[in-house]
């Protein structure tokens, strides 16, 4: 694809990045056949390369309108199309610099910019996030339907393992996946002390930054990034990684590097700790063999949904599934497994309208599977699939932690 940028962009950074992002399309369309959006709407303007085709005119200066905001604003930036392109066209880059230059030429009406700032604060501040759900779950019987069912049931933390280890990894807590799902990192913690390894959490680390970041609120996005980095600096010579047990922030910190990649302060720190990035499904496999000891024989069967996340941002297939199955559980995956449940951060909070009917797609192909328990790997697709169904919905390693059993039956 020609370009020719407008000089607002054309030698920076950002400008270098897209122009070579934009000249890698060949205009073929495979990417529509997988775009969730495009499916529902059949609009191309709603697909990859229709999106593709109105950044190249805001980055050549043309010019922008609320419209080219809506439907960049659609994309899910679930990055199936990534997988799909046979060019390799880094389509979730390229969203976020052209959303970044609609953004400062298209001021929003004031309802949209408040809401997306209430989001924006509440869903990144662990603390006031925690508070926020303990207000709505007070008056959750007074609620919209629509709301009622994204707020869970409350649950108590469960014990984190007291032993220590000479293995050690750092894990990220989260901003609200510690109040929304409190026993995921416990659970993570105690598989892998039981097999010898020791997860730390390090104060003062929490949003990964992804939800700024692809909100348009960048610079916020990366002071989170860089706040990570500060609390886990003082660990990385210790541990052999640092594990995520929410894919969507795994993708983003294994981004770090590059996001970082001009700040002179932080480009190779965030480098080192993009390298140390792992998510836990690319953790315990090598610690198959040890689990299968332990794990007590379960006759289950469930349906595993892989976030986009997981499987088009990280590229991360069939471990989950291969562990699993190698501890004796039935794990099956639905039809169009590949396609996101309209989770997408907090695109189901502003595109209902979108995101509902994708995720009673997506349940309607886990019911087909007969599974009884629905696994996945993130947080956001995980409350989102349950706000759908009354099958229960869960990260895959309390499902391995059960079968694990107590801290203290572990070797």
């Amino acid at each position: 694809m020609q370009t020719n940028l407008a000089d607002f962009i054309r030698g920076t950074p950002e400008g270098i990045e897209a122009e070579s992002i934009l000249r890698a399309c060949v205009h073929c369309g495979f990417c529509t056949a997988t775009c969730p959006t495009y499916q529902l709407l059949g609009d191309e303007l709603d697909g990859p390369r229709g999106r593709i085709y109105l950044i190249k005119q805001v980055l050549e200066g043309a010019p922008v309108t609320r419209s080219t905001q809506l439907h960049l604003d659609r994309c899910l930036t679930c990055r199936n199309c990534e997988t799909t392109c046979p060019s390799g066209v880094r389509y979730g880059r390229l969203a976020d610099i052209g959303r970044h230059a609609v953004e400062e030429r298209v001021p929003r009406k004031a309802p949209d910019r408040i809401r997306r700032w209430v989001l924006k604060e509440g869903l990144s501040r662990g603390g006031l996030f925690a508070a926020a759900l303990r207000a709505g779950r007070l008056v959750k019987p007074v609620l919209p339907a629509a709301l009622r069912a994204k707020i869970p049931p409350a649950a108590a933390p469960q014990q984190w393992p007291a032993r220590t280890h000479a293995r050690k990894m750092l894990v990220l807590e989260g901003c609200a996946q510690p109040a929304l799902s409190p026993n995921v990192n416990a659970a993570a913690a105690r598989v892998l002390d039981a097999v010898g390894v020791q997860l730390m959490a390090a104060r003062g680390a929490g949003c990964c930054g992804a939800l700024r970041f692809h909100m348009n609120d960048q610079d916020g996005g990366r002071e989170h990034m860089r706040r990570n980095i500060d609390a886990w600096w003082p660990y990385v010579d210790q541990v052999e990684a640092i594990v995520m047990t929410a894919s969507g922030c795994g993708a983003t910190v294994k981004e770090y590097g590059h996001l970082l990649a001009q700040d002179p302060a932080y480009a190779e720190k965030a480098a080192r700790i993009s390298a140390l990035t792992r998510d836990l499904s690319e953790v315990l496999p090598q610690f198959e063999p040890e689990l299968v000891r332990l794990a007590r024989p379960r006759a289950e069967t469930v349906a595993w949904h892989p976030p986009c996340t997981l499987q088009h941002g990280q590229q991360i297939r069939g471990k989950v599934e291969g562990l699993l199955r190698a501890l004796g559980i039935d794990v099956r995956l639905c039809a169009d497994s590949h396609l996101c449940c309209g989770s997408a951060g907090a695109y189901s909070l502003l595109h209902p309208e979108l995101a509902l009917p994708l995720r009673d797609r997506k349940l309607a192909n886990l019911a087909a599977t007969g599974a009884a328990r629905i696994v996945s790997a993130n947080v956001g697709c995980i409350g989102h699939l349950q706000s759908g169904t009354q099958t229960p919905v869960e990260h895959w390693i309390e499902l391995v932690d059960r079968m694990i059993g107590p801290v203290g039956d572990s070797p």
